[in-house]
Protein backbone atom coordinates (compact mmCIF):
# COMPACT_ATOMS: atom_id res chain seq x y z
CA UNK A 1 0.00 0.00 0.00
CA UNK A 2 1.09 3.35 -1.10
CA UNK A 3 2.00 5.08 2.22
CA UNK A 4 2.34 8.66 0.95
CA UNK A 5 -1.36 8.18 -0.19
CA UNK A 6 -1.88 7.36 3.59
CA UNK A 7 -0.55 9.41 5.59
CA UNK A 8 1.95 12.08 4.26
CA UNK A 9 -1.24 13.88 1.90
CA UNK A 10 -2.36 15.70 5.21
CA UNK A 11 1.14 16.95 5.80
CA UNK A 12 2.14 17.95 2.52
CA UNK A 13 -1.52 20.09 1.78
CA UNK A 14 -1.01 21.64 5.35
CA UNK A 15 2.85 22.74 4.34
CA UNK A 16 2.22 23.87 1.34
CA UNK A 17 -1.36 26.30 2.26
CA UNK A 18 0.26 27.56 5.23
CA UNK A 19 0.98 31.44 5.06
CA UNK A 20 -0.62 31.60 1.22
CA UNK A 21 -3.22 33.44 -0.57
CA UNK A 22 -5.85 32.73 -3.05
CA UNK A 23 -4.11 32.98 -6.54
CA UNK A 24 -4.89 36.36 -7.71
CA UNK A 25 -2.85 35.98 -11.11
CA UNK A 26 -4.57 38.44 -14.25
CA UNK A 27 -7.96 38.20 -11.52
CA UNK A 28 -7.99 34.26 -11.15
CA UNK A 29 -9.03 33.59 -7.52
CA UNK A 30 -8.98 30.10 -6.89
CA UNK A 31 -8.51 28.39 -3.45
CA UNK A 32 -6.07 25.92 -3.36
CA UNK A 33 -7.71 21.96 -2.62
CA UNK A 34 -7.56 20.96 1.58
CA UNK A 35 -8.16 17.99 3.59
CA UNK A 36 -11.27 19.49 5.01
CA UNK A 37 -12.42 19.68 1.02
CA UNK A 38 -11.93 16.02 1.20
CA UNK A 39 -14.47 13.52 2.77
CA UNK A 40 -12.89 12.44 6.33
CA UNK A 41 -10.36 14.75 5.37
CA UNK A 42 -8.69 12.72 3.56
CA UNK A 43 -7.80 9.94 5.45
CA UNK A 44 -9.94 6.74 6.01
CA UNK A 45 -9.20 4.06 8.52
CA UNK A 46 -5.84 2.34 6.49
CA UNK A 47 -7.38 -1.52 7.01
CA UNK A 48 -10.63 -0.22 5.54
CA UNK A 49 -8.87 0.97 2.22
CA UNK A 50 -6.68 -2.27 1.75
CA UNK A 51 -9.84 -4.11 2.30
CA UNK A 52 -11.51 -1.88 -0.63
CA UNK A 53 -8.58 -2.30 -2.53
CA UNK A 54 -8.95 -5.60 -2.89
CA UNK A 55 -13.01 -5.68 -3.82
CA UNK A 56 -11.71 -3.19 -6.28
CA UNK A 57 -9.34 -5.84 -7.79
CA UNK A 58 -11.81 -8.93 -6.90
CA UNK A 59 -13.93 -10.57 -9.87
CA UNK A 60 -16.23 -12.64 -6.83
CA UNK A 61 -18.43 -8.72 -6.96
CA UNK A 62 -19.63 -10.00 -10.29
CA UNK A 63 -22.49 -12.44 -11.16
CA UNK A 64 -20.22 -14.65 -13.45
CA UNK A 65 -16.70 -14.24 -11.47
CA UNK A 66 -15.35 -12.72 -15.00
CA UNK A 67 -15.29 -9.20 -14.08
CA UNK A 68 -14.22 -6.70 -11.47
CA UNK A 69 -14.71 -3.26 -10.94
CA UNK A 70 -11.14 -2.63 -12.04
CA UNK A 71 -11.33 -3.77 -15.23
CA UNK A 72 -13.04 -0.70 -16.52
CA UNK A 73 -11.24 1.54 -13.68
CA UNK A 74 -7.72 0.08 -13.85
CA UNK A 75 -5.05 2.37 -12.26
CA UNK A 76 -2.99 1.75 -15.64
CA UNK A 77 -5.63 3.31 -17.36
CA UNK A 78 -5.65 6.35 -15.81
CA UNK A 79 -8.78 4.85 -13.91
CA UNK A 80 -10.74 4.24 -17.15
CA UNK A 81 -9.99 1.55 -19.59
CA UNK A 82 -8.68 3.80 -22.69
CA UNK A 83 -11.77 2.73 -24.64
CA UNK A 84 -14.49 4.77 -26.39
CA UNK A 85 -17.61 2.46 -24.55
CA UNK A 86 -16.29 -0.40 -22.11
CA UNK A 87 -16.36 -3.83 -22.87
CA UNK A 88 -18.21 -5.21 -19.48
CA UNK A 89 -18.75 -9.11 -18.20
CA UNK A 90 -17.93 -11.56 -20.86
CA UNK A 91 -14.94 -10.20 -22.32
CA UNK A 92 -11.41 -10.43 -21.72
CA UNK A 93 -8.15 -8.66 -21.37
CA UNK A 94 -7.65 -5.19 -19.84
CA UNK A 95 -7.59 -1.69 -21.79
CA UNK A 96 -7.14 -1.16 -25.09
CA UNK A 97 -6.45 -4.64 -25.52
CA UNK A 98 -9.74 -6.02 -24.07
CA UNK A 99 -11.82 -8.12 -26.77
CA UNK A 100 -15.55 -8.85 -26.72
CA UNK A 101 -15.22 -12.20 -25.79
CA UNK A 102 -15.94 -15.74 -27.24
CA UNK A 103 -18.90 -18.20 -27.89
CA UNK A 104 -21.46 -18.73 -25.00
CA UNK A 105 -19.39 -16.31 -22.88
CA UNK A 106 -19.24 -12.95 -25.33
CA UNK A 107 -20.68 -9.73 -24.70
CA UNK A 108 -24.21 -9.29 -25.54
CA UNK A 109 -23.63 -5.16 -26.39
CA UNK A 110 -20.90 -2.47 -25.32
CA UNK A 111 -21.45 -0.85 -22.12
CA UNK A 112 -23.50 2.13 -23.82
CA UNK A 113 -21.27 5.14 -21.86
CA UNK A 114 -17.22 6.01 -21.60
CA UNK A 115 -15.89 4.63 -18.13
CA UNK A 116 -15.32 7.60 -16.37
CA UNK A 117 -12.04 8.48 -14.57
CA UNK A 118 -12.80 8.62 -10.66
CA UNK A 119 -9.90 10.98 -9.60
CA UNK A 120 -10.56 13.38 -6.47
CA UNK A 121 -14.68 12.02 -6.56
CA UNK A 122 -13.57 12.25 -2.51
CA UNK A 123 -13.96 15.63 -2.85
CA UNK A 124 -17.01 17.18 -1.14
CA UNK A 125 -17.74 19.18 -4.02
CA UNK A 126 -19.23 16.26 -5.73
CA UNK A 127 -22.58 16.39 -5.54
CA UNK A 128 -24.02 13.90 -8.59
CA UNK A 129 -22.59 10.95 -10.17
CA UNK A 130 -22.79 9.52 -13.53
CA UNK A 131 -22.67 10.89 -16.83
CA UNK A 132 -26.51 11.88 -16.27
CA UNK A 133 -26.53 12.60 -12.34
CA UNK A 134 -29.01 9.58 -12.01
CA UNK A 135 -26.89 9.27 -8.56
CA UNK A 136 -27.58 12.65 -6.57
CA UNK A 137 -26.76 13.72 -2.93
CA UNK A 138 -30.59 14.45 -1.33
CA UNK A 139 -30.79 14.55 2.17
CA UNK A 140 -34.63 13.41 1.92
CA UNK A 141 -33.54 9.48 0.89
CA UNK A 142 -31.23 6.63 2.77
CA UNK A 143 -28.06 7.75 2.64
CA UNK A 144 -28.20 11.33 1.70
CA UNK A 145 -28.30 9.68 -2.03
CA UNK A 146 -31.16 10.11 -4.60
CA UNK A 147 -30.62 6.74 -6.55
CA UNK A 148 -32.59 4.22 -9.00
CA UNK A 149 -33.88 2.52 -5.94
CA UNK A 150 -35.03 5.25 -4.00
CA UNK A 151 -35.76 4.02 -0.76
CA UNK A 152 -34.26 0.75 -1.65
CA UNK A 153 -30.64 2.23 -0.40
CA UNK A 154 -28.91 1.07 2.35
CA UNK A 155 -28.92 3.66 5.01
CA UNK A 156 -25.34 3.56 5.91
CA UNK A 157 -23.11 4.38 2.88
CA UNK A 158 -20.81 6.91 4.01
CA UNK A 159 -20.86 8.98 1.38
CA UNK A 160 -21.83 9.12 -2.49
CA UNK A 161 -18.89 7.80 -3.63
CA UNK A 162 -19.83 4.69 -1.68
CA UNK A 163 -23.57 5.18 -3.08
CA UNK A 164 -21.82 5.30 -6.61
CA UNK A 165 -20.21 1.99 -5.98
CA UNK A 166 -23.39 0.15 -4.91
CA UNK A 167 -24.52 -0.04 -9.40
CA UNK A 168 -22.02 -1.44 -11.12
CA UNK A 169 -22.87 -4.74 -9.92
CA UNK A 170 -26.90 -4.29 -10.67
CA UNK A 171 -25.95 -4.01 -14.41
CA UNK A 172 -26.38 -7.20 -16.41
CA UNK A 173 -23.79 -5.41 -19.08
CA UNK A 174 -21.22 -4.35 -16.73
CA UNK A 175 -21.21 -6.87 -13.73
CA UNK A 176 -24.09 -9.01 -13.17
CA UNK A 177 -24.46 -10.79 -16.34
CA UNK A 178 -27.13 -12.05 -18.02
CA UNK A 179 -30.44 -13.97 -16.75
CA UNK A 180 -30.11 -17.44 -16.50
CA UNK A 181 -26.41 -16.98 -16.44
CA UNK A 182 -26.49 -17.02 -12.68
CA UNK A 183 -28.49 -16.41 -9.33
CA UNK A 184 -27.64 -12.49 -9.32
CA UNK A 185 -28.21 -11.86 -12.76
CA UNK A 186 -31.81 -12.77 -12.50
CA UNK A 187 -32.42 -11.14 -9.68
CA UNK A 188 -31.18 -7.84 -11.81
CA UNK A 189 -33.19 -9.09 -14.20
CA UNK A 190 -36.26 -9.38 -12.12
CA UNK A 191 -35.36 -5.77 -10.61
CA UNK A 192 -34.85 -7.62 -7.61
CA UNK A 193 -31.78 -4.95 -6.54
CA UNK A 194 -32.21 -4.18 -2.18
CA UNK A 195 -34.76 -6.54 -1.19
CA UNK A 196 -34.44 -10.16 0.36
CA UNK A 197 -32.15 -12.31 -2.09
CA UNK A 198 -31.66 -9.26 -3.80
CA UNK A 199 -27.72 -8.58 -6.35
CA UNK A 200 -26.64 -6.71 -2.89
CA UNK A 201 -27.49 -9.68 -0.48
CA UNK A 202 -26.34 -12.26 -3.07
CA UNK A 203 -23.02 -10.44 -2.85
CA UNK A 204 -22.90 -9.72 0.95
CA UNK A 205 -23.57 -13.97 1.46
CA UNK A 206 -20.63 -14.52 -1.36
CA UNK A 207 -18.13 -12.13 0.67
CA UNK A 208 -19.37 -13.88 4.33
CA UNK A 209 -18.31 -17.24 2.77
CA UNK A 210 -14.86 -15.92 2.85
CA UNK A 211 -12.63 -15.88 5.98
CA UNK A 212 -10.03 -13.71 4.86
CA UNK A 213 -12.65 -11.29 3.94
CA UNK A 214 -15.09 -11.94 6.91
CA UNK A 215 -11.65 -11.11 9.35
CA UNK A 216 -11.07 -7.65 7.32
CA UNK A 217 -14.68 -6.87 7.82
CA UNK A 218 -14.63 -6.80 11.44
CA UNK A 219 -10.88 -5.45 11.47
CA UNK A 220 -12.29 -2.46 9.21
CA UNK A 221 -16.11 -1.57 10.78
CA UNK A 222 -17.15 -1.32 14.25
CA UNK A 223 -20.52 -3.02 13.45
CA UNK A 224 -19.44 -6.09 12.03
CA UNK A 225 -18.64 -8.80 14.94
CA UNK A 226 -19.23 -11.99 12.51
CA UNK A 227 -19.68 -12.94 8.85
CA UNK A 228 -23.28 -12.10 9.14
CA UNK A 229 -23.45 -8.89 9.62
CA UNK A 230 -21.53 -7.84 6.51
CA UNK A 231 -23.52 -6.73 4.02
CA UNK A 232 -22.72 -5.14 0.58
CA UNK A 233 -22.80 -1.13 1.85
CA UNK A 234 -19.96 -2.00 3.88
CA UNK A 235 -17.95 -2.97 1.20
CA UNK A 236 -19.15 0.03 -1.14
CA UNK A 237 -18.21 2.01 2.04
CA UNK A 238 -14.45 -0.05 1.92
CA UNK A 239 -14.02 0.92 -2.28
CA UNK A 240 -15.09 4.41 -1.24
CA UNK A 241 -12.14 4.58 1.26
CA UNK A 242 -9.77 2.87 -1.57
CA UNK A 243 -10.64 5.08 -4.48
CA UNK A 244 -10.70 8.08 -1.97
CA UNK A 245 -7.55 7.75 -1.01
CA UNK A 246 -5.32 6.06 -3.85
CA UNK A 247 -6.82 8.27 -6.12
CA UNK A 248 -6.87 11.60 -4.42
CA UNK A 249 -4.58 13.85 -7.08
CA UNK A 250 -3.86 17.06 -5.94
CA UNK A 251 -0.38 17.57 -6.38
CA UNK A 252 -0.22 18.56 -9.52
CA UNK A 253 1.66 22.19 -10.96
CA UNK A 254 -1.07 23.94 -10.50
CA UNK A 255 -1.92 22.64 -6.86
CA UNK A 256 1.66 23.84 -6.14
CA UNK A 257 1.36 26.89 -7.94
CA UNK A 258 -2.14 28.24 -5.81
CA UNK A 259 -0.65 27.24 -2.72
CA UNK A 260 2.58 29.77 -3.53
CA UNK A 261 4.71 27.82 -5.60
CA UNK A 262 4.77 30.47 -8.64
CA UNK A 263 7.05 28.37 -10.64
CA UNK A 264 5.42 25.40 -10.16
CA UNK A 265 4.05 25.99 -13.65
CA UNK A 266 5.97 26.27 -17.02
CA UNK A 267 5.17 30.02 -18.46
CA UNK A 268 3.25 28.57 -21.11
CA UNK A 269 0.99 26.69 -18.84
CA UNK A 270 0.06 30.02 -17.00
CA UNK A 271 -0.43 31.80 -20.00
CA UNK A 272 -2.95 28.90 -20.97
CA UNK A 273 -4.60 29.25 -17.34
CA UNK A 274 -5.21 32.66 -17.84
CA UNK A 275 -6.56 31.73 -21.49
CA UNK A 276 -8.85 28.95 -19.64
CA UNK A 277 -10.04 31.03 -16.72
CA UNK A 278 -10.57 33.89 -18.53
CA UNK A 279 -13.51 36.22 -18.31
CA UNK A 280 -14.84 37.72 -21.18
CA UNK A 281 -18.43 38.71 -21.70
CA UNK A 282 -18.50 38.54 -25.41
CA UNK A 283 -17.62 35.03 -25.63
CA UNK A 284 -17.63 31.60 -23.74
CA UNK A 285 -14.48 30.57 -22.20
CA UNK A 286 -13.69 27.06 -20.62
CA UNK A 287 -14.41 27.78 -17.27
CA UNK A 288 -17.57 28.88 -18.33
CA UNK A 289 -18.54 24.85 -17.62
CA UNK A 290 -14.89 23.59 -16.12
CA UNK A 291 -14.76 26.20 -13.42
CA UNK A 292 -13.24 26.30 -9.87
CA UNK A 293 -10.00 24.38 -8.61
CA UNK A 294 -11.76 21.09 -9.69
CA UNK A 295 -12.55 22.55 -13.55
CA UNK A 296 -16.23 21.51 -13.10
CA UNK A 297 -19.04 23.33 -12.12
CA UNK A 298 -21.30 20.27 -11.55
CA UNK A 299 -23.74 20.76 -13.93
CA UNK A 300 -25.51 19.77 -16.90
CA UNK A 301 -24.59 20.85 -20.06
CA UNK A 302 -25.00 19.88 -23.98
CA UNK A 303 -22.04 20.35 -26.38
CA UNK A 304 -22.71 18.77 -29.67
CA UNK A 305 -20.93 15.61 -28.50
CA UNK A 306 -20.77 12.95 -31.03
CA UNK A 307 -23.13 9.91 -30.24
CA UNK A 308 -21.09 6.63 -31.16
CA UNK A 309 -22.22 3.22 -29.78
CA UNK A 310 -26.17 1.65 -29.65
CA UNK A 311 -27.21 4.19 -27.50
CA UNK A 312 -29.44 4.02 -24.67
CA UNK A 313 -32.72 3.22 -25.57
CA UNK A 314 -33.78 6.82 -26.74
CA UNK A 315 -34.86 8.03 -29.90
CA UNK A 316 -37.34 6.19 -32.27
CA UNK A 317 -34.93 3.11 -32.65
CA UNK A 318 -33.35 3.26 -29.57
CA UNK A 319 -29.89 4.08 -30.55
CA UNK A 320 -29.87 7.83 -28.63
CA UNK A 321 -28.79 9.10 -25.82
CA UNK A 322 -30.48 12.05 -24.09
CA UNK A 323 -28.74 12.08 -20.81
CA UNK A 324 -30.08 14.12 -18.07
CA UNK A 325 -33.56 14.10 -19.73
CA UNK A 326 -33.31 9.98 -18.84
CA UNK A 327 -33.42 11.18 -15.16
CA UNK A 328 -35.44 14.67 -14.99
CA UNK A 329 -37.69 13.58 -17.98
CA UNK A 330 -37.75 17.35 -19.01
CA UNK A 331 -36.59 17.43 -22.88
CA UNK A 332 -35.20 20.79 -21.99
CA UNK A 333 -32.36 18.67 -20.55
CA UNK A 334 -32.10 16.74 -23.72
CA UNK A 335 -27.67 15.69 -24.46
CA UNK A 336 -27.07 17.25 -21.96
CA UNK A 337 -24.16 15.78 -19.35
CA UNK A 338 -22.52 16.04 -16.44
CA UNK A 339 -19.39 18.23 -16.72
CA UNK A 340 -16.06 16.21 -15.75
CA UNK A 341 -13.53 17.44 -13.98
CA UNK A 342 -10.40 17.79 -15.74
CA UNK A 343 -7.66 16.71 -13.04
CA UNK A 344 -5.44 14.52 -14.72
CA UNK A 345 -7.10 14.86 -18.05
CA UNK A 346 -4.18 14.23 -19.92
CA UNK A 347 -3.98 10.40 -18.63
CA UNK A 348 -7.72 9.79 -19.22
CA UNK A 349 -8.81 9.38 -22.99
CA UNK A 350 -10.74 8.94 -24.90
CA UNK A 351 -12.74 11.87 -23.84
CA UNK A 352 -17.02 12.59 -23.92
CA UNK A 353 -19.78 10.78 -22.84
CA UNK A 354 -19.23 7.87 -25.27
CA UNK A 355 -15.60 8.48 -25.65
CA UNK A 356 -15.51 9.96 -29.10
CA UNK A 357 -12.70 12.08 -29.20
CA UNK A 358 -9.50 10.26 -28.63
CA UNK A 359 -7.04 13.23 -28.09
CA UNK A 360 -7.14 16.36 -25.90
CA UNK A 361 -6.55 17.99 -28.51
CA UNK A 362 -9.25 16.94 -30.84
CA UNK A 363 -11.31 17.44 -27.51
CA UNK A 364 -10.81 21.15 -26.99
CA UNK A 365 -11.46 22.02 -30.86
CA UNK A 366 -14.61 20.15 -30.78
CA UNK A 367 -15.40 23.44 -27.40
CA UNK A 368 -14.26 25.84 -29.87
CA UNK A 369 -16.99 25.19 -32.25
CA UNK A 370 -19.17 22.76 -31.62
CA UNK A 371 -21.75 22.35 -34.31
CA UNK A 372 -18.05 22.20 -36.78
CA UNK A 373 -16.79 19.39 -34.46
CA UNK A 374 -19.90 16.86 -34.84
CA UNK A 375 -20.00 17.25 -38.37
CA UNK A 376 -16.58 17.27 -39.55
CA UNK A 377 -16.24 13.75 -36.64
CA UNK A 378 -13.91 11.53 -37.57
CA UNK A 379 -14.78 8.22 -36.26
CA UNK A 380 -11.74 6.53 -36.93
CA UNK A 381 -11.34 8.17 -33.42
CA UNK A 382 -12.96 6.02 -31.93
CA UNK A 383 -11.28 3.04 -29.90
CA UNK A 384 -13.27 0.31 -30.37
CA UNK A 385 -12.62 -3.58 -30.15
CA UNK A 386 -14.05 -4.50 -33.55
CA UNK A 387 -16.83 -7.47 -33.37
CA UNK A 388 -18.78 -7.32 -36.96
CA UNK A 389 -22.21 -6.90 -34.99
CA UNK A 390 -21.79 -4.45 -32.62
CA UNK A 391 -19.62 -2.35 -35.34
CA UNK A 392 -22.74 -2.44 -37.76
CA UNK A 393 -24.36 -0.02 -34.21
CA UNK A 394 -21.39 2.06 -33.76
CA UNK A 395 -22.54 4.95 -36.14
CA UNK A 396 -26.03 4.84 -36.65
CA UNK A 397 -26.83 8.05 -35.10
CA UNK A 398 -23.32 9.79 -36.83
CA UNK A 399 -24.34 8.42 -40.09
CA UNK A 400 -27.49 9.85 -39.74
CA UNK A 401 -27.13 13.57 -41.44
CA UNK A 402 -30.73 14.51 -38.89
CA UNK A 403 -30.18 13.49 -36.17
CA UNK A 404 -26.36 14.72 -36.15
CA UNK A 405 -28.01 18.28 -37.03
CA UNK A 406 -30.59 17.63 -34.09
CA UNK A 407 -27.49 17.26 -32.00
CA UNK A 408 -26.29 20.01 -33.13
CA UNK A 409 -29.30 22.64 -32.54
CA UNK A 410 -28.79 21.87 -28.75
CA UNK A 411 -25.41 23.25 -28.47
CA UNK A 412 -25.18 25.70 -25.06
CA UNK A 413 -21.47 26.61 -26.82
CA UNK A 414 -21.81 28.88 -30.09
CA UNK A 415 -18.33 29.13 -30.60
CA UNK A 416 -14.64 30.69 -28.63
CA UNK A 417 -12.37 32.50 -30.49
CA UNK A 418 -9.37 30.56 -29.47
CA UNK A 419 -6.61 30.87 -31.84
CA UNK A 420 -4.18 27.51 -32.86
CA UNK A 421 -1.60 29.07 -30.69
CA UNK A 422 -4.13 29.46 -28.01
CA UNK A 423 -5.23 25.81 -27.78
CA UNK A 424 -1.78 24.81 -27.57
CA UNK A 425 -1.42 27.45 -24.49
CA UNK A 426 -4.34 25.74 -23.02
CA UNK A 427 -3.35 21.91 -23.63
CA UNK A 428 -0.17 23.08 -21.86
CA UNK A 429 -2.29 24.15 -18.61
CA UNK A 430 -4.27 21.21 -18.77
CA UNK A 431 -1.26 18.83 -18.96
CA UNK A 432 -0.10 20.76 -15.22
CA UNK A 433 -3.11 19.56 -14.01
CA UNK A 434 -1.56 15.77 -13.78
CA UNK A 435 -0.37 14.97 -10.75
CA UNK A 436 2.81 12.88 -10.71
CA UNK A 437 2.06 10.47 -8.53
CA UNK A 438 -0.96 9.43 -10.89
CA UNK A 439 1.62 8.33 -13.39
CA UNK A 440 3.25 5.19 -12.12
CA UNK A 441 0.36 3.53 -10.29
CA UNK A 442 1.60 -0.39 -10.71
CA UNK A 443 1.49 -0.80 -6.59
CA UNK A 444 -1.90 0.13 -6.71
CA UNK A 445 -2.86 -3.70 -7.90
CA UNK A 446 -2.81 -6.16 -5.44
CA UNK A 447 -0.83 -9.44 -6.43
CA UNK A 448 -3.85 -11.44 -5.36
CA UNK A 449 -7.29 -11.38 -3.71
CA UNK A 450 -8.74 -13.29 -1.16
CA UNK A 451 -11.45 -14.97 -3.63
CA UNK A 452 -8.43 -16.76 -5.18
CA UNK A 453 -9.75 -15.96 -8.42
CA UNK A 454 -7.48 -14.29 -11.10
CA UNK A 455 -7.20 -10.75 -10.88
CA UNK A 456 -8.86 -8.60 -13.88
CA UNK A 457 -8.11 -9.85 -17.46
Amino acid sequence: MRANKLITVSVISVLLVTGSALADNNKIKLAPLMDSDFHDDGVPLKDKVELGRLLMFDKILSGNKNISCASCHHPLAGTGDGLSLPIGEGGLGLGVTRDTGSDADAVHERVPRNAPHVWNEGAKEFTAMFADGRLELDHAYPSSCKTPVGAGLPDNLENIVACQAMFPVTSATEMAGQAGENSIADAAAAGNIAGPGGVWDQLAVRLQGIPEYVNMFIVSFGDINQASDITYAHAANAISAFERVFWRADNSPFDHYLRGDKNAMSNNAKKGMKLFYRKNKRENSCAGCHSGVLQTDHAFHAIAMPQIGAGRGDGFDGHEDFGREQVTGDPVDRYKFRTPSLRNVALNAPYGHSGSYNSLRAMVEHHINTVKGINNYDQLQAKLPSRADLDALDFIVMNDPARVAEIATHTELHGMSYSPKEVDRIIDFLNALTDPSSVDNRDDVPASVPSGLTLAE
